[in-house]
Order: structure tokens, then C-alpha cells, then sequence
């Protein structure tokens, strides 16, 4: 058993990445995996040919029975749905059991991974982030091997379609970010256009439970005054904001309190300005979030 144990550690990061990337919350994905190792004490060394494919298979299933009655709490959810962030401090290594931040889970990848069907984002990531054959992601979905690289290649073209065609590097990526808060702090509608595209959509996520814009904002004027009003108006109300750049989900963002809501910001860059800005105000998803150190 210490040895099962042993090696079920070693898979944990990927497994995790597998449940996150499919549920976009980390507690819920945290209580698959444990229920993944529940159901590993109790199988015969028999039905095990190749632990990582079985544990894949097994934490693949539940995360797809987990989605599907999630997603009929989220027809219900008040305001915007966004993912769960994964907060870092910049520089910090990734520890064994947390998950692993790669593309996988990447703001933008999961928003768009929310509007497909939980069968189309299970095949896609089970096959093109993870590498596992299509009769494998078959036994997990339920599905044909050749209904399943249907599923998978509709989820391609959907996800291609909503992913930045020219990302940016981090280096480019934190002078974009660094040049979007210096605008906000300094209230220059100019330097903040520049910074933003055209088409840039800003979404918040109160859950219900603090204020948050019930519908996304979009184009970059629009984003822009809204911005500079929050803040003329945070400070008029004279509420503390005290912040701190951290990694979010693996990218350069923003942490910070205003008042006494926590808020964590995300960035979407493509071909040089912001295309997206998420921020995640609902406290039910930063329980496990705390202000990075500088």
C-alpha cells in the first residue's frame, strides 16, 4: 500500500490538472481526486494494467459526472461564471500537490472550455492536453472511439477560434499588464486605450454575493470609462485598495483588496493588448486565495 500510495503522489499533479481543466474549480477538483483514491484501495491489482491510464480513466469519469450537475447549478448562477483561480506567488515553485500551471489551465482556455459540452471538453482534454489514445478518452466518456474524435476535433475548431492567435510572451505579457494598472492608477484614458483592443471584453464574477457587473462589458471605450469610474468612485469613497501582482493560473495578474473584497484579476493578451480581463470577486472562489507578498 505504501507503494500505491507513493506513485498515486506522483500522479497527483497531473491528475489534478485533468479534474481542474474539466470542472474550472480546484475544491471541487481536490474532492475528485480523493474520491479517485478512495476507489483505488478498494480495486483488485487485477483490473490495474497501467496505473496513470487507470487513474486518468477513473478521474476523467467522476469529473464528468461532477460537471454535468454542475453545470445545472451554473444555469442558476447569478452574474457571470468564471473559473475558480489558481493563485501563486511569482517565483514560487509549484508545489507536489497543487496543480501543475501549464496551458491547461489558463484562464482563457477554461472560459472558453465553459462553452462547450461536458462530452467535447472531456475528449479535448483528455486527448490534445493530456495525450491519451481515443479508445481511452472512449472508456471515459462513454462513447465510441470515432465519436469521441468527432467530439475532440469540434472542440478544436472552437477552442482555436477563441484562443489568442498571436499570445504573448512573458516578458511581453508583464509590460502589458505593468502599463494597464500604471493607467488605472494614474486615471489616463489614453494610455489605458492603448493597452486594450478594441474588442476587449471585461467580465466579473460577484456570484451573487458582492457587486459585480451582471453581463459582460465590451469594446475598449467602453471597458475603459468603466474602469476609471470604479476607481473615481473608490475613491471618493475613500475605500482602501491594497494589491499585489501575483501568477494567476500561470500568468501575470493582479490580487487585491478593495474595501474588504478580495478581487483577483486575469489578463488576456493577443498581439499586444488586452483582449480580456476576468476578475473574480465571489468569496465562495478565494477562500484558498491569499495576497501574494511582493
Amino acid at each position: 500500500m505504501d507503494d500505491l500510495a507513493t506513485a498515486f503522489e506522483q500522479l497527483r499533479p497531473q491528475l489534478l490538472r485533468v479534474a481542474y481543466g474539466t470542472l474550472g474549480s480546484l475544491a471541487e477538483a481536490e474532492d475528485v481526486v480523493q474520491d479517485a483514491w478512495l476507489r483505488l484501495e478498494r480495486a483488485a491489482p487485477e483490473e490495474i494494467e497501467d496505473l496513470r491510464a487507470w487513474l486518468t480513466t477513473v478521474v476523467a469519469r467522476l469529473s464528468l459526472d461532477a460537471l454535468k450537475a454542475a453545470r445545472r447549478k451554473r444555469e442558476e448562477y447569478v452574474g457571470q461564471w468564471l473559473p475558480e483561480p489558481i493563485v501563486e506567488r511569482l517565483g514560487e515553485g509549484d508545489p507536489a500537490d497543487r496543480v501543475t500551471l501549464d496551458e491547461s489551465v489558463a484562464t482563457a482556455l477554461l472560459v472558453v472550455l465553459e462553452r462547450l459540452s461536458p462530452a467535447e471538453r472531456t475528449a479535448y482534454l483528455l486527448h490534445d492536453m493530456f495525450g491519451l489514445p481515443f479508445d481511452q478518452v472512449a472508456e471515459a466518456v462513454g462513447r465510441s472511439p470515432d465519436a469521441v474524435r468527432q467530439l475532440a476535433a469540434r472542440a478544436r475548431r472552437h477552442i482555436e477560434a477563441g484562443r489568442p492567435r498571436f499570445p504573448a510572451s512573458p516578458e511581453e505579457h508583464e509590460r502589458v499588464v505593468l502599463a494597464f494598472v500604471e493607467a488605472c492608477g494614474m486615471g489616463d484614458l489614453d494610455r489605458l486605450m492603448e493597452v486594450l483592443d478594441p474588442e476587449v471584453v471585461f467580465r466579473s464574477d460577484g456570484g451573487g454575493h458582492v457587486p459585480a457587473s451582471r453581463f459582460p462589458l465590451e469594446g475598449a471605450e467602453r471597458v475603459a470609462r468603466a474602469l476609471l469610474a470604479l476607481e473615481r468612485t473608490r475613491r471618493r469613497d475613500g475605500r482602501e485598495m491594497r494589491g499585489a501582482p501575483g501568477a494567476v493560473n500561470g500568468q501575470l495578474g493582479f490580487v487585491y483588496f478593495e474595501g474588504r473584497h478580495l478581487n483577483v484579476l486575469s489578463f488576456t493578451i493577443d498581439a499586444g493588448r488586452i483582449v480580456a480581463l476576468d476578475v473574480v470577486r465571489n468569496p465562495e472562489k478565494l477562500r484558498h486565495v491569499r495576497l501574494p507578498d511582493r
